[in-house]
């Protein structure tokens, strides 16, 4: 079994969910069961999956969770571009955080790689 705190992209996604969670403290409390519920769902998502497949046996299940995380990650990148969209809040304050979504994305992406040439 694997650590999945040792892989800086599950340190990355729990810095993101962490992030997301401050962010959505100033959303109108009409998207409380909205957008921000959803975001904090998509957001959580990507390292409690990581951290999932870690507890697999195989590669393929390891792999199998990533591409879950992956997805939510995109999914977050989506409900960034909505709330910025709605005026929720301004570009300037998600542009980080937009920033550091693509990060995981790619990080994710490329452990998914490097599994696929290992499998």
């Amino acid at each position: 079994m694997r650590n999945f705190r040792k892989y800086q992209v599950w340190e990355l996604g729990h810095q993101i969910t962490l992030d997301v969670y401050k962010l959505t403290m100033s959303f109108p409390k009409n998207e409380q069961y909205g957008l921000t519920s959803q975001m904090k769902r998509a957001s959580s998502s990507v390292p409690a999956n990581i951290a999932e497949g870690c507890g697999r046996e195989s590669e393929v299940e390891f792999k199998r969770f990533l591409v879950i995380a992956n997805g939510s990650a995109t999914e977050l990148e989506y409900f960034l571009i909505l709330v910025k969209d709605l005026n929720i809040v301004s570009e300037k304050d998600i542009t980080n955080l937009v920033g550091k979504v693509d990060q995981l994305k790619r990080s994710l992406n490329k452990l998914i790689s490097k599994i696929n040439t290992t499998s």
